[in-house]
């Protein structure tokens, strides 16, 4: 009985190396694909990019040009595309039973259209990896425990881009120039401190809303996000943003440096799951 007990304990053993061995081959199958498309996205890189003038901006809105203007420096050469370092957390769960867990993470940002985000999240004795991300209209999230056991794997689905596509459109903050109306954004002013930046035409343009100070800085912003994050897990269109904390100078541009964001922007059942704070940023262009 003794040796047929450790017959099935090495044929279990076995099994699960097995099965981490398989999740781990897909797991670096799917990063790959994620780093693929990280490379693509930095190549869209501009070359000889037109340096701000704020001169520019003398037909705007006021709201544009006090934003692009606390945001760019004179000068500075008008890129959307960044690579970010950070780091924050990740909270799991809801409001009333958060489960935090600590993050760091790199990500590439072609605003308002494309990134790819790669964390690193621990925490309650879990380790997980993997990326979200867009490009080329198509989103995706995938995430693995112990990079082996798939805990998400979303994507090649409508839903999923559409969703997606709200991500680096709210993310423009961190690369202001993709909020330059010579880069082609267009700026409504709402309000004293308000206004709609929209990317994009028809069917497929993207709206977000923007609150600043009195000096130009980012307060809060927010986009009407396609989302089944509600309790009915019926994808539809939500609030979906948060606040500035702080802010900080990278390369010329000043950006919002800690965020706090989540579902419900707005609304009583706001949940801020993703608090993050930027440690560097490069603006990049191509030779």
């Amino acid at each position: 009985m003794f040796r047929i007990a450790l017959i099935g304990l090495g044929i279990g053993l076995l099994l699960a190396i097995l099965a981490w061995a398989y999740g781990h081959v897909r797991y670096r199958a799917r990063m790959a694909d994620a780093r693929a498309a990280w490379a693509a996205i930095t190549a869209l890189a501009p070359a000889g990019a037109p340096r701000f003038d704020p001169q520019t901006l003398h037909d705007q809105p006021e709201i544009a040009r006090r934003y692009l203007t606390h945001a760019i420096a004179p000068g500075t050469p008008l890129t959307p595309v960044v690579a970010l370092q950070m780091e924050g957390v990740f909270r799991l769960g809801n409001a009333d039973a958060p489960r935090a867990l600590r993050m760091a993470a790199r990500q590439i940002l072609a605003a308002p259209g494309a990134f790819v985000w790669i964390p690193v999240m621990r925490g309650n004795g879990m380790r997980i990896d993997g990326s979200d991300g867009l490009w080329r209209s198509h989103g995706w999230t995938r995430f693995w425990m112990y990079q082996a056991i798939p805990l998400a794997r979303v994507g090649s689905d409508p839903d999923v881009d559409r969703s997606a596509a709200m991500r680096p459109a709210l993310e423009s903050v961190w690369a202001p120039a993709a909020l330059h109306p010579d880069l082609g954004a267009r700026w409504q002013q709402t309000g004293p401190d308000t206004a709609r930046v929209r990317f994009g035409t028809g069917t497929t343009a993207i709206d977000i809303d923007l609150t600043l100070d009195a000096e130009g800085a980012l307060r809060s912003l927010v986009g009407q996000r396609w989302s089944n994050a509600n309790p009915d897990g019926i994808y539809r269109l939500q609030p979906f943003g948060g606040t500035a904390l702080a802010e900080a100078t990278f390369g010329g541009y000043t950006i919002p440096s800690h965020l706090a964001v989540g579902n419900h922007f707005g609304t009583d059942a706001y949940f801020a799951f993703f608090e993050v704070r930027v440690s560097d940023a490069d603006y990049l262009t191509a030779p």
